[in-house]
C-alpha cells in the first residue's frame, strides 16, 4: 500500500507505513518503506532514521544518496557533502552515483556555491548522449543550476536536452524550456481568456 499509494497519496502512504512499523518494524523492508514514506512528507529526522535502520539490517549501501538527501532536508548540507565523498560511494551502481552527484549538486546549492554546483553535474554520464532512467534529471538540475547562476542560453539548451530524455514527463522541464521562449499558455476551458485578443489583459485593455 506504501508503494501505490506513496505518489498520488503520500500522507495515506504515510499512515499505512505506520500500521506496518508497528507490526513488524524487525522487517528491513518495512523499514524501508517507512523512510520512503516520511521521505516524501518531508518528515526527514523520521526518513534518515528508518533508512539508517534499513541498512543496520541489510548491509546495502542503495539507500547512501537518499541519507544524504535527509541530511540536507535537515538543514545540514555539510554533512550530505561528506557523504558524498565516503567510501560507500564508490560501491553504488551507476544509477546510485548519479543519484549521489545530484544530491552532492544540491548542497552545494544551498551553501549558496552555484559555480561548485555546476562543476558537480559536469560528468561523463551528463555528457553522454546514450538516455537512461536517470538521464532527463540530470539534465534539468543541470540546467537549472545554469539558470540560477544567470547563464540563460546555456540553461535552455540543457532544458531542451532534458525534453528529450523525458519519456515519461518525470520533470517540468518543457514548461521552464517554454517559459525561457516566452510562450504562455492559456486554459482552453477560460471563456474570458479565449476572447480576449493577443496582447489584451484582463481588463480589457492592450497590455
Amino acid at each position: 500500500m506504501v508503494a501505490r499509494l506513496i505518489d498520488e497519496d503520500p500522507e495515506g502512504a504515510y499512515g499505512y507505513s505506520k500500521v506496518a512499523l508497528r507490526l513488524a518494524s524487525r522487517v528491513a523492508a518495512v523499514r524501508e518503506a517507512a523512510g520512503f514514506a516520511a521521505y516524501a512528507n518531508q518528515k526527514y529526522a523520521e526518513a534518515l532514521a528508518e533508512f539508517r535502520a534499513a541498512r543496520r539490517m541489510t548491509g546495502t549501501v542503495e539507500l547512501w544518496p537518499l541519507m544524504a538527501d535527509c541530511e540536507r532536508g535537515l538543514g545540514r548540507p555539510e554533512k550530505a557533502l561528506d557523504m558524498a565523498g565516503a567510501p560507500e560511494v564508490h560501491k553504488l551502481d551507476k544509477a546510485g552515483q548519479v543519484e549521489m552527484r545530484l544530491v552532492a549538486a544540491g548542497a552545494r546549492r544551498d551553501m549558496g556555491q552555484l559555480d561548485a554546483a555546476i562543476v558537480t553535474l559536469q560528468s561523463p554520464e551528463l555528457a553522454s548522449s546514450a538516455v537512461q532512467p536517470w538521464t532527463a534529471r540530470l539534465r534539468y538540475a543541470y540546467a537549472d543550476a545554469l539558470l540560477a547562476a544567470g547563464r540563460e542560453r546555456e540553461a535552455r539548451e540543457w532544458f531542451a536536452k532534458a525534453v528529450e530524455a523525458d519519456r515519461d514527463g518525470s520533470t517540468d522541464a518543457s514548461d521552464r524550456l517554454a517559459e525561457l521562449d516566452g510562450v504562455e499558455f492559456v486554459d482552453a476551458l477560460d471563456e474570458d481568456a479565449a476572447d480576449r485578443e493577443p496582447g489584451q489583459g484582463e481588463d480589457g485593455a492592450r497590455d
